[in-house]
């Protein structure tokens, strides 16, 4: 039996195959299969036949004296034409010359050593020398005796393992380690970052165990194919394990894989603001550049792991064995490295349950919500019938951004911030207010602040995007809603977060709004604050209170200074000489950048501590400058700070205070239990900030109807 290798005669092709031995190779002056003299001879031989390619005239005679020599092969030939027809869409014949047939001199000894040869190289695979990027894809069937043509690039690797052995072996290995070190840790990354201990990597994954044994008894194409969705999947939850992480150090949640999407533009921002432009497309192109790399590590790490099982599978099928035994019996015996942290671990499975669960959740809360939020007790309430405990006065509702219990109570921030609720509790008590002070549980945390701001003025529990969008869309009853409806208040909004169109507006029921394009400030942002609080409650003045009103007015201003990054920070200036803002110029360009202090824990909560301090004190001095005995301040943080300033596993709660200077004001909320002055104790009640509206209605005169 012979091959029809008549490729020898590629007369416009530069190389020939590199495995197709030359004619004049014969079973007893080749060498040994398998080695590098081998390969080095199969080299030489297939730069030999380019020439003859080229000279097919030569040749051609030979072929017909080497057919007239041996008849016997080409009896064999014709009585077995099955290889021929085999090995034809390999090596395709060159039209030019058919009459060539000089490789049919083979005899059935060389193809006998060429496959030995062939099959020597297999087993080779096994060993840490012998693996090659060729050898995870020489899985595939080959009949017995024919020869598989390898590519040169692989033949020049492979030459370059057998010259540097050592090499080769460590670089195997290496790969290995850390395909192996990527699908573990893959499978048991925590989604907070205080659990990260090398306990929480050193366990047994079940998802390990049992993707071993599938991956050992596919064959090659289902094997690869189930290893490339495997590896995709296991990236993937791996990219949404490292976006809980950032979401539970910066928001204090995980990430909703159904609404969170939307925040990504919102962070983009908050990148653009603290540093710049250009810093902000290079962190969000290294981003992606990490998702695609993750993606791209674990996918190869699963198929190299996969490819090493299958060419090992008896040590392989042991070893699966070994790891469920020991798997099931530290299970059914609870064993653990500490608390919590079992060696039996189902963290993967556990997590895609929980992010199945969260969806469903997530979906059913929808319609859920949309029920609760339609039912309101202040809904139908007549306007001569709300507010009427409050009735000419100037009501202002502003929230501290980012101002939490954290900042009263934390070792490294608290003795500055306390220092000034004392210092400006005691300029309100000289200027003739008062202050009764309490804790809310926000319902967002370190960020997210209009989840704030709607819950505690919609009475409603706003914890994500969705929700905030149900209740906006809608008509509920909010508190400067309420004073708009009895007719007997004009409302404004001073809001220099707003940068842009802002629909909600009407939902609120604020008439007018003064946002950061229209407040006439003409100094520079403060980071992501477009403006010190100091200049925004000096242009409410010059703009609004200081006019003349038919009616009272109901003010709702966000104060934004004290959002992070916290660097750098404005300072006090005299009121006279506040202006446009011109004077911030030098005290931006002397203060610190956010680089300074973002990555410094300590060096934050020190920054934030002020931050607070500063929004303090301007809005007490705003007070006590331009306040009157018709005054009524409800001042209030939106949520704590981020976990690296409020400590891991820190409460939402955030100080609410109410200052006046009539005592009919703070006499109906006196069994409230509230603490006296701006600074809430410890043992001062705590209520849901959701649960505010409605007391607050109530004790000040307004009649449910539901």
């Amino acid at each position: 039996m012979s091959f029809n290798t008549s490729s020898r005669q590629l007369s416009k092709t530069d190389e020939a195959p590199e495995d197709v031995p030359s004619q004049e190779v014969t079973p007893l002056d080749s060498p040994e299969a398998g080695t590098p003299e081998a390969e080095t001879a199969e080299a030489e031989t297939a730069g030999a036949s380019v020439p003859e390619a080229e000279a097919p005239e030569a040749e051609a005679p030979e072929a017909d004296a080497t057919e007239a020599e041996a008849p016997e092969v080409e009896v064999e030939a014709e009585a077995d034409p099955e290889p021929e027809a085999a090995e034809a869409p390999e090596v395709p014949e060159v039209p030019e010359v058919p009459e060539t047939k000089a490789p049919e001199t083979e005899t059935p000894e060389v193809r006998t050593a060429e496959a030995t040869a062939s099959e020597t190289e297999t087993p080779g695979a096994e060993a840490p020398e012998a693996e090659s990027p060729g050898a995870e894809t020489s899985d595939v069937d080959t009949p017995e005796g024919e020869v598989t043509p390898r590519p040169r690039r692989w033949r020049v690797w492979g030459g370059w393992r057998e010259k540097y052995p050592v090499a080769a072996r460590v670089l195997w290995w290496t790969t290995t380690a850390v395909a192996l070190a990527v699908v573990v840790v893959a499978l048991l990354m925590p989604t907070q970052a205080d659990k990260f201990r090398v306990a929480a990597f050193v366990r047994l994954p079940v998802e390990a165990i049992f993707g071993a044994a599938l991956l050992i008894v596919l064959p090659r194409r289902p094997r690869i194919v189930v290893a490339v969705f495997a590896g995709l999947g296991l990236g993937a939850l791996t990219v949404v394990n490292f976006l809980d992480i950032g979401f539970n150090e910066y928001l204090g949640r995980g990430f909703n894989v159904v609404l969170d999407w939307s925040l990504f533009s919102d962070a983009q921002g908050y990148l653009q603001d603290t540093f710049g432009k250009g810093g902000a497309l290079g962190i969000a192109a290294l981003a992606v550049t990490l998702v695609i790399a993750v993606l791209a590590l674990v996918t190869m790490s699963v198929i190299r792991l996969g490819n090493l099982a299958a060419r090992n599978t008896e040590t392989a099928t042991r070893t699966t064995l070994v790891l469920a035994i020991a798997w099931v019996t530290c299970a059914a015996l609870g064993v653990q490295y500490a608390a919590g942290i079992p060696i039996a671990s189902e963290h993967t499975m556990q997590a895609l349950q929980f992010k199945t669960e969260q969806v469903r959740r997530t979906l059913r809360d929808e319609a859920e919500f949309a029920k609760i939020a339609k039912k309101d007790d202040f809904a139908d309430t007549p306007p001569d019938q709300l507010l009427t405990g409050l009735r000419g006065k100037d009501m202002m509702i502003t929230f501290i951004e980012s101002y939490g219990r954290s900042a009263i109570e934390d070792p490294v921030m608290a003795p500055g911030v306390d220092a000034t609720l004392t210092a400006e509790n005691k300029k309100l008590t000289d200027a003739g207010f008062a202050a009764k002070s309490g804790w809310l549980t926000s319902a967002t945390y370190g960020g997210s602040s209009w989840l704030g701001h709607s819950t505690f003025m919609s009475g409603l529990w706003i914890s994500n995007q969705q929700r905030y969008r149900t209740v906006t869309a809608g008509e509920r009853l909010t508190l400067p809603g309420a004073f708009k409806k009895t007719g007997a208040w004009d409302t404004v909004g001073v809001m220099p977060g707003i940068q842009k169109a802002w629909p909600e507006q009407k939902f609120y029921g604020i008439d007018k709004l003064y946002d950061s394009h229209n407040l006439g400030y003409k100094g520079p942002k403060f980071s992501w604050s477009t403006m010190p609080d100091q200049y925004a409650l000096t242009a409410f003045e010059r703009l609004v209170h200081s006019k003349k009103h038919d009616k009272p007015l109901m003010s709702t201003i966000i104060l934004t200074s004290s959002h992070q990054p916290w660097a750098p920070i404005p300072e006090l200036v005299p009121q006279d000489q506040v202006g446009d803002g011109s004077i911030y110029n030098a005290i931006e360009k002397a203060g610190k950048k956010p680089g300074d202090i973002i990555t410094d824990s300590t060096k934050s909560k020190q920054e934030y501590g002020k931050s607070i301090q500063y929004s303090v004190s301007s809005l007490i001095d705003y007070l006590v400058k331009y306040g009157n005995k018709n005054t009524v301040l409800i001042f209030l943080g939106d949520h704590q700070p981020i976990a690296r300033v409020s400590g891991n596993h820190a409460s939402r709660d955030v100080p609410v205070s109410i200052v006046a200077k009539d005592p009919k004001v703070l006499d109906k909320i006196a069994d409230w239990n509230w603490a006296d002055g701006l600074q809430p104790q410890q043992d001062t009640p705590v209520w849901k900030m959701n649960d505010f509206r409605d007391r607050f209605l109530t004790a000040y005169g307004s009649t449910p109807a539901p």
